[in-house]
């Protein structure tokens, strides 16, 4: 008889121990959400950035060549 009872409360710490993490885990993920949702990653850039699409070349480089460049570095 003791010997069932000291298996359903070790039962009942694991279920609870658990149930403990999963909910520590759940409202971890909420308040990361929380913290990221209003970061706008999509805003205007300030200060002295430039555009990444702005080439300074002197000679215009064709479709092809870009592509080709684009295959070979991976990018």
């Amino acid at each position: 008889m003791i010997a069932y009872l000291k298996l359903a409360f070790n039962t009942v710490k694991v279920f609870v121990l658990f149930t403990g993490c999963t909910v520590l885990f759940y409202y971890g993920l909420m308040w990361i959400n929380e913290e990221y949702q209003n970061y706008h990653r999509y805003d205007e850039p300030t200060g002295s950035a430039i555009k990444v699409t702005a080439m300074v070349s002197e000679t215009e480089k064709s479709l092809i060549d870009r592509l080709w460049l684009f295959y070979h570095f991976g990018e």
